[in-house]
């Protein structure tokens, strides 16, 4: 008979039942991968049908998916959404681009330049606490109504968030690669383009991933507010005539085309850095 207090006594730890559903930090097989992903948009979908359908909601405020289709069919036979993904598409990559172009240099030399970062970031702290869409009326003052204010825009919300975030991967560069470089004998410039740049340029695409969708979302505003063509101005037509099925319809395009722009830069970052998807 044990004689041992039971408070004293060790109990076996519980373990948690294994599952393949909530693995941490594993990956899942990938006939459940892509399970989920059908459901992650075909329940949606079934919810909107069902209660559109229902007359639970009037068909001004939910359209149900067919008015939608119908929608974008007939805006894409007149040929109006068409026009207006062109110039919606060419204001976000115009922006998106020109940002890219000046924050990931700078981000680079801030992350690995005490002396850079000390001179830059406190501006860039200060004004990317600004909302870029504070900043229409005096871009529409200095540049008018044409497509510079609107890329304009688009440059003023995504450059100071991509510099930061290309800064901040410098900072998981290891420093044995450094130092390795340097008993090599390389030089400060080989350090910076051979060795630090390809090490982050897995964290420079993700980062142009998370900006992309903030550029979409200045571009809608931008076109709100002053223009005759884009998505922005489609839905805000819609909502001055009450088509709702048309605003649904513009934002449904807009999440597909950002959804293929999304699977764009994966790819990119499938095929371009293949050793970091080991």
């Amino acid at each position: 008979m044990n004689s041992t207090p039971e408070y004293l006594q060790t109990r076996p730890p519980k373990m948690l039942s294994k599952t393949v559903f909530w693995r941490i930090a594993e990956d899942i097989p990938k006939p459940l991968a892509w399970t989920l992903m059908v459901l992650s948009i075909a329940v949606p979908f079934l919810l909107w049908l069902i209660i559109a359908n229902s007359g639970i909601v009037q068909p001004l405020f939910l359209p149900s998916p067919a008015q939608v289709g119908q929608a974008i069919q007939t805006l894409w036979s007149t040929g109006e959404l068409p026009k207006d993904i062109v110039y919606s598409l060419f204001r976000v990559l115009a922006g998106f681009f020109m940002a890219a172009l000046f924050s990931i240099p700078l981000g680079i030399l801030m992350g690995t330049f005490a002396s850079v970062r000390a001179l830059v970031e406190p501006i860039i702290g200060i004004v990317r606490y600004m909302p870029a869409p504070a900043f229409i009326p005096l871009l529409i003052l200095y540049f008018g109504l044409g497509e510079v204010p609107k890329v304009l825009l688009i440059f003023i919300g995504t450059f100071f968030f991509n510099t930061l975030m290309v800064a901040d991967a410098v900072k998981f560069v290891p420093k044995d690669l450094i130092e390795t470089t340097y008993t090599l004998g390389g030089k400060r410039l080989q350090v910076l383009l051979q060795v630090i740049t390809p090490y982050i340029l897995p964290n420079i695409i993700d980062a142009g991933r998370v900006n992309m969708a903030a550029s979409w979302n200045l571009v809608i505003v931008s076109e709100l507010v002053a223009a005759t063509e884009g998505l922005g101005r489609r839905i805000s037509v819609a909502q001055r005539f009450l088509k709702t099925d048309q605003i649904f319809a513009g934002l449904i395009v807009i999440g597909l085309i950002g959804l293929a722009i999304d699977l764009l830069f994966r790819l990119l970052l499938h095929l371009s850095c293949r050793w970091a998807n080991k």
